[in-house]
């Protein structure tokens, strides 16, 4: 595991975890009542306030909410009832005439097509009321956090108590949750924050953190908080506290300048952390020393949002060398290993997954693309071979209903495949669709002329990944999903490259229960699929499928993604508060109801989880992703122009047909007359010394042959492999 602040807030590209051993269960094995019934009605009402509040009333909170006496509230009782019977004469429901028509089909049909009845059935969801619902768990988290740990970096909703990663705190839950607050016009919260932020923030510490958790977390909240307040002045939650205009992007530059110190490396790949005062650089203290791809790869969004703030260059040229190095590493079909050695630029070993430590090297690649405008398209280009790569190596399908599994080659691309998901890969849905529409709707990317069939087929495949990670979550009797999900598989595995579009495997249409079996209740669809082992089975409040219903909701415009996202948070809100009602905790087991509090509360709660939940439920008015793109950690940035001061600064070595590295054979002095008289052979080896050049080749009948010529005092490199085109 990749080196993490002892303590300190749980890693996003963990592979395994601990349950805190907290437990629910009185005596008798069950929860004690309370926590149902104080967040109980947001399950079946729309009506706002339904949440459990700390201390303040929302905006728009009803007034009173002391319980009426007994007989006043039969009295209140008898009059629904009353009136109930009343309408439902009156429309036809339980009027006598219907018995007398028979329950005519004219009227079956005219009832059918209204979108609003009497008890709810087809009445349109209140979205603005459910983002609402949102919006109040995110205050009683926040509330809670406030109470009993202000300025702590985890928090533990259970025992009331936080911990601080270094002596001061760094904010990691304030600064993390800034941009949400924002968006859902959290006044007096984000009021609070910037006074902590101005007062107690300081990243002068002696200290080792995360390199990649403190940019995406801490460095992307504070720039996410300038560009809402600056582009969006008296949108989201406006302030007026005295406080410089500047101080997000000051914190931010600051503690930039602190994390440039992990990229001292011989390669330029960043050390996987860094002390925060002598501005060091750490090796992991795992893995050999290695860094995890993923995080040396998902830091360029932030650092380059950061220059073109600044104007100051070397953020950009820190972080997209790194794209570089590890794209001149050449690793086939655009599928990159986990681990790399920062010192040497190497990739260690051969484990291939889309999961925890590999995942947002690709989120990153197609939002850089973005990020700029489409201006760079080498991002486009690496992202578009990963995507190839993952269709002919990683996709297989799941027996007996075949779903679409992102699955693992852990010993290579050469060797077996594993049916393992992490919950992870679940960004990989909405991160495919936005790829492939550039964030308009796919009705406007169809009337596009270069709509074509390949696009058909990768938004395809995002709605059938995100069918199979909404299955993680209605397969479980919590309706929540497990951290690891593994699937039963076709033996031989069935492959997608080896079918096309007309002959497929296709997953079930929706998610009906089976049918009852004799002696047997009935299953979830997908119960013979999916497997969640024990060690698997927790919670920890995860982000990346209600993400990708989110990205999937703004780009198809199916209302089938937002619904599934209601009935997500609402298993959030039933299963993951604390018994008090003040809080929200990850879960030790979602195969257990009522499951185990872990009791502690992630920043991504905040950051993310409930952010995308707002989002989802919200007008898509708001950060219109053809304006916007959203880190890792679901902070927005805007899109720009590269104007004078930036450009890519590299380009890929050239690739034949074949996606082959062809290396390029610049011509040396003293070099060339010998190498170009080589014909059409291939180049096995080409020595360089200070005097002279040695190259190995391979003639048109395979004779081996070596030449050598005098290159005077040139030096170079002491060996690389090239290939003629």
């Amino acid at each position: 595991m990749a080196y993490a602040p002892p303590s300190g807030p749980t890693h996003r590209h963990g592979d395994s975890w601990q349950s805190s051993g907290q437990s629910r269960f009185n005596a008798n094995g069950y929860a004690p009542a309370g926590v149902s019934e104080k967040i109980g009605d947001i399950f079946g009402s729309d009506r706002k306030g339904s949440l459990p509040m700390y201390k303040d009333k929302p905006y728009q909170y009803p007034s009173g909410r002391r319980k009426m006496p007994w007989f006043r509230r039969k009295r209140v009782i008898a009059s629904v009832f009353l009136s109930v019977a009343g309408l439902s004469w009156w429309f036809g429901i339980l009027s006598p005439l219907s018995f007398l028509t028979g329950g005519s089909e004219t009227m079956v049909s005219k009832k059918s097509k209204s979108s609003w009845n009497l008890f709810g059935s087809g009445r349109v969801p209140d979205w603005d009321n459910r983002a609402e619902k949102v919006r109040e768990a995110f205050r009683v988290s926040f509330a809670d956090y406030e109470k009993h740990a202000w300025g702590d970096d985890e928090y533990h909703p259970v025992a009331k108590n936080g911990k601080k990663m270094v002596p001061n705190g760094l904010g990691w839950i304030i600064v993390d949750a800034l941009d949400t607050m924002m968006l859902m016009n959290l006044t007096t919260e984000l009021e609070h924050s910037r006074q902590w932020i101005h007062n107690n923030l300081t990243y002068d510490q002696d200290h080792d953190v995360s390199t990649f958790e403190t940019t995406i977390r801490m460095l992307g909240g504070l720039l996410s908080a300038h560009y809402l307040s600056s582009s969006f002045p008296g949108v989201y939650a406006p302030v007026n506290d005295g406080l410089s205009d500047d101080m997000y992007v000051e914190k931010a530059t600051d503690l930039a300048d602190r994390l440039l110190g992990a990229f001292d490396t011989e390669s330029g790949v960043p050390l996987a952390s860094v002390n925060l005062h002598t501005m060091k650089g750490i090796p992991s203290h795992a893995d050999a020393g290695a860094s995890s791809t993923a995080e040396a790869t998902s830091v360029q969004l932030e650092m380059k949002y950061l220059a073109k703030l600044t104007g100051e260059t070397q953020y950009w040229d820190r972080a997209e060398h790194v794209m570089k190095v590890v794209d001149d590493n050449d690793m086939p079909d655009g599928l990159l290993p986990i681990f790399i050695y920062a010192d040497q630029g190497a990739f260690r070993g051969n484990n291939i997954r889309l999961g925890s430590r590999g995942d947002s090297y690709y989120e990153y690649l197609i939002k850089q693309y973005l990020q700029t405008s489409q201006q760079e398209p080498v991002y486009n280009s690496m992202w578009n071979e990963s995507m190839a790569g993952i269709k002919k190596h990683l996709i297989t399908y799941s027996r007996p209903s075949n779903f679409t599994i992102l699955a693992e080659r852990p010993n290579g691309l050469d060797n077996a495949i594993s049916p393992k998901m992490d919950h992870l890969v679940c960004f990989m849905p909405g991160t495919i669709a936005l790829a492939t529409t550039g964030g308009v709707s796919v009705a406007q990317a169809r009337k596009q002329g270069t709509w074509t069939a390949e696009h058909e087929e990768n938004i395809q495949i995002a709605e059938e990944l995100m069918k199979t990670c909404w299955g993680m979550y209605t397969t479980t009797p919590t309706s929540l999903a497990g951290e690891i999900t593994y699937f039963n598989m076709h033996d031989p595995p069935l492959m997608y490259e080896q079918f096309t579009s007309d002959n497929r495997p296709k997953s079930p249409r929706n998610f009906d229960r089976l049918p009852n079996l004799p002696g047997v209740d009935s299953r979830p669809i997908g119960t013979d699929d999916y497997i969640i082992k024990p060690n698997d089975a927790h919670n920890l409040q995860r982000p990346e499928t209600v993400e990708s219903l989110f990205y999937m909701w703004r780009i198809t415009g199916d209302v089938k993604y937002r619904e599934w996202g209601w009935t997500m948070f609402e298993a959030f809100m039933k299963h993951t508060a604390v018994l008090d009602g003040s809080g929200y905790s990850s879960i030790s087991s979602v195969n257990i109801v009522p499951p185990p509090l872990k009791d502690n509360m992630e920043s991504f709660w905040l950051a993310e989880t409930l952010k995308y939940f707002y989002l989802l439920f919200s007008s898509n008015d708001i950060l219109p992703l053809t304006d916007v793109v959203f880190n890792t950690e679901a902070h927005p940035f805007p899109r720009f122009q590269l104007g004078k001061l930036f450009k890519t600064g590299w380009e890929r070595k050239a690739r034949d047909a074949d996606g082959k590295l062809v290396q390029d054979t610049q011509k040396h002095e003293g070099v060339p007359a010998v190498l170009d008289g080589m014909g059409p052979q291939k180049i096995e080896t080409i020595h360089l010394t200070e005097t002279r050049a040695v190259a190995t080749s391979t003639l048109a009948d395979g004779e081996m042959t070596a030449m050598t010529t005098a290159i005077g005092a040139y030096t170079a490199p002491a060996e690389s492999t090239m290939l003629a085109p």
